[in-house]
């Protein structure tokens, strides 16, 4: 069962396994043995890869003897790196153009401003949908990643009104952050277990929670300046915390991937890979954004 959180779901957390098979303990009768904690070859009610040709590799105890990790079967319609990286292509490029175009197009007003809004909005509930829908659909991703890119093209602009070059400052950042996580996730100095993930999720989730408090408290009149979402030393603090919390979602991806590939996960997967590395991404970005901004001052 994945999480019942739409905001936060990634394909293999489960409350009933852990993350992505994490803890998993065999089953009597369950899986064959070198399959136990395969999300993708579960023999539960509902699950969508319960026939996962994985799920009887005669190699698998081959596998496991010899400690290998285990080897996802020789087959056309299994998703393999290439598919995640062309998707994750296609939907971060879709991003992109939206966002060039929202920039040449669109002027710095608060019209504009508005439709950055209203294309925002509409990107959240687009992937809130994909988010409860138990199977990937592209049409609905590479939507979300064109109403994004509307969105990133108007800030990124009305940013770089204010404080010259924050968006190529922002996109370094977003690349440093991404580089030195997949970087560290590589050389193991992150383990992706299931307690990782429920003290990360925990985190994030109350994080989100006092975000959205704080937004309400601004609105109303009660906090001045943007609360904790100042321009000032509380607000850098806020953003650093939040880009943390990204690079924390970057690991969740790449377990997602790695685990994906291993145990053969179908090819319509790699699209669920790219919409979660794009909302991190975006995450980050913004943040980023926010946080050149701050320390550039009133310049």
């Amino acid at each position: 069962m994945r999480s019942s959180n739409p905001v936060f779901s990634r394909r293999g957390f489960s409350r009933d396994n852990g993350y992505a098979g994490f803890n998993t303990a065999p089953q009597a009768g369950g899986a064959a043995v070198g399959t136990q904690g395969n999300p993708y070859a579960q023999p539960s009610a509902g699950n969508p890869y319960a026939q996962n040709p994985y799920a009887q590799n005669p190699y698998a105890q081959q596998d496991l003897q010899y400690g290998a990790p285990p080897q996802a079967p020789v087959t056309t319609d299994r998703m393999t790196m290439d598919d995640v990286v062309m998707r994750s292509a296609m939907t971060l490029g879709t991003v992109v153009v939206g966002a060039v175009l929202a920039w040449a197009v669109l002027p710095v007003s608060s019209s504009s401003f508005g439709l950055a809004i209203g294309a925002a909005l509409i990107a959240f509930v687009l992937a809130m949908v994909q988010s409860f829908k138990r199977t990937a659909s592209p049409a609905l991703i590479l939507s979300y990643a064109a109403f994004e890119g509307v969105f990133l093209g108007v800030i990124s602009e009305m940013y770089n009104s204010q404080w010259s070059g924050a968006p190529f400052q922002a996109v370094l950042g977003t690349m440093a952050v991404s580089a030195a996580t997949l970087l560290i996730y590589k050389a193991g100095w992150i383990r992706v277990t299931a307690r990782y993930a429920r003290i990360g999720m925990a985190i994030a989730i109350a994080f989100v929670l006092v975000m959205a408090v704080n937004l309400l408290l601004v609105a109303f009149g009660v906090a001045e300046d943007g609360g904790l979402r100042s321009m000032g030393p509380l607000g850098a603090i806020v953003g650093i915390i939040a880009i943390v919390l990204g690079a924390f979602f970057l690991t969740l991806d790449f377990k997602q991937i790695q685990d994906g590939i291993a145990y053969g996960a179908p090819r319509k997967e790699a699209w669920l890979a790219a919409f979660g590395l794009t909302m991190t991404l975006v995450w980050i970005y913004v943040e980023m954004l926010r946080l050149v901004a701050i320390f550039s001052g009133d310049d």
